[in-house]
């Protein structure tokens, strides 16, 4: 059971994380791990002025003796920090503590993914599974096949429409993060899976009520991001070798294969949506041999 908090305490959170959501664009997911983390924070305070610099430096040294990894202390330090700015802009506290709060720098995690050829065998495998036709298995191939070409997040795929499918252009128009749209683009194998799943998967599953989702679920409805979430895990766990890491890591792959291929790394920040190039350049692995390569193209004493 969460702890309970204050009267006052609790309707400050409740409002901001309102704000999170309604006048920042932040995720479900987003707004509900704001909400861990400054629950845990806000347990022992009766009153908002009460938090002060040494309150929060008293919760990271309590979550830190607990085992904390340094990537969570990091996550719940910018919570506080945000939380602590937004109650000294709406007047609830005269000074922001958490301006001079600092916290241990996460490592980047950077998780195995699938090589080209586990890729390849991945969708191959797929494509070999919705030979005959079947509608769940050509959608499951089509899923595969735009989260490998585009690099989009599993939620950004399955909120797609059916008019944000631009067929001419082989293009995808994607809301991601903070409500930003960007434009993607696929290849010819992604192009096939769609063409069947649009002229024989999709009207099979589609009913009277469905919505006008791209990607339904076997009754209908728009497909749940878990329910892709397993598509991939089955994929990947069916290729011997290959790394199950989920829809992240097809992420993670598009933009390590593209990078290897020889793409800009601002092209890559586009396709993937990063605000910061700083974030695609800890988000991909950029090999030592492509460093090379680089190196010696670009380079005037190479």
């Amino acid at each position: 059971m969460p702890p309970q908090l204050a009267p006052g305490v609790a309707e400050a959170l409740e409002e901001f994380l309102r704000h999170l959501e309604l006048e920042r664009g932040r995720s479900p997911h987003t707004v509900r791990a704001y909400r861990a983390d400054l629950t845990g924070l806000l347990a022992d305070v009766t009153d908002l002025p009460e938090l002060d610099l040494p309150v929060l430096r008293r919760w990271l040294a309590a979550g830190h003796g607990a085992g904390a990894a340094r990537s969570t202390l990091a996550r719940r330090a910018a919570a506080a920090r945000t939380f602590t700015a937004w109650a000294r802009r709406t007047g609830r506290i005269t000074t922001d503590p958490g301006a001079r709060l600092v916290s241990p720098r996460p490592r980047p995690a950077l998780p195995d993914v699938p090589t080209a050829a586990e890729a390849a065998a991945v969708l191959d495998a797929a494509g070999s599974g919705a030979a005959e036709g079947e509608p769940v298995a050509l959608r499951d191939l089509l899923v595969l096949e735009l989260l490998y070409a585009t690099g989009v997040r599993v939620a950004e795929l399955c909120s797609l429409d059916l008019d944000d499918v631009d067929g001419d252009r082989r293009a995808l128009r994607v809301i991601g993060k903070g409500d930003r749209e960007r434009t993607v683009v696929y290849g010819v194998p992604a192009e096939a899976a769609l063409r069947r799943w649009l002229d024989t998967g999709r009207p099979a599953l589609v009913r009277s009520e469905s919505p006008p989702a791209l990607l339904l679920g076997a009754r209908g409805g728009r497909l749940d991001p878990r329910v892709a979430r397993d598509v991939v895990h089955r994929a990947l766990t069916a290729v011997p070798g290959a790394p199950d890491v989920g829809p992240h890591g097809l992420r993670h792959a598009a933009a390590t294969h593209m990078l290897e291929g020889g793409a800009d790394l601002r092209y890559v920040q586009e396709l993937l949506g990063h605000a910061k190039l700083a974030t695609t350049q800890l988000y991909t692995h950029v090999t030592v041999e492509r460093l090379k390569v680089v190196h010696e193209q670009a380079h005037p004493r190479a």
